[in-house]
């Protein structure tokens, strides 16, 4: 390794896999990891039986965060980052995103209550159709403004 004029290192030679490092230590461990995503959405909607401005129609922009653990495989990865945001792409943001939330969500007060576990339920069923590495959704945290959000936690939607 060479240290640059500006103190970072420069790699002169990149590892190779099976003659630097081999196959079998690529997985460190056999623990249970949580990996983490967060997701962005702006969605219109209004509020039924509230006496308060949120009974006027309003947007939001949301933040989502997923905790997704379960045990790495045989590289080390419990779920690529990458599959998570298709997830969610593909089964749960086109409901949401740019959205009058009152006609695309099951019929419910949108709340950031109600629609958490919505969220939660629809990220847990994707994950819960890939068995591998005994994925499960630990938390989904939904910001309807930067300090208020709801949370569901899995044992909180396991033992109700």
């Amino acid at each position: 390794m060479t240290v640059g004029q500006y103190g970072f290192t420069i790699v002169e030679k990149l590892q190779k896999i099976d003659e630097d490092i081999k196959r079998e230590q690529l997985k460190y461990h056999n623990k249970r990891v949580m990996v983490s995503k967060e997701f962005t959405f702006d969605a219109a909607h209004h509020l039924h039986c509230y006496d308060g401005k949120c009974k006027n129609l309003h947007g939001h922009t949301y933040r989502v965060i997923f905790g997704i653990s379960g045990f790495v495989n045989d590289i080390g990865i419990v779920i690529d980052f990458g599959d998570i945001k298709q997830i969610w792409k593909e089964q749960i943001e086109v409901h949401l995103d740019h959205r009058y939330l009152n006609d695309t969500l099951p019929d419910m007060n949108t709340t950031a209550e109600n629609m958490v576990v919505w969220i939660y339920e629809k990220m847990n069923e994707a994950i819960s159709a890939s068995s591998a590495n005994g994925l499960r959704v630990e938390f989904v945290k939904l910001y309807e403004t930067p300090s208020s959000f709801a949370e569901v936690r899995r044992e909180w939607m396991e033992n109700v």
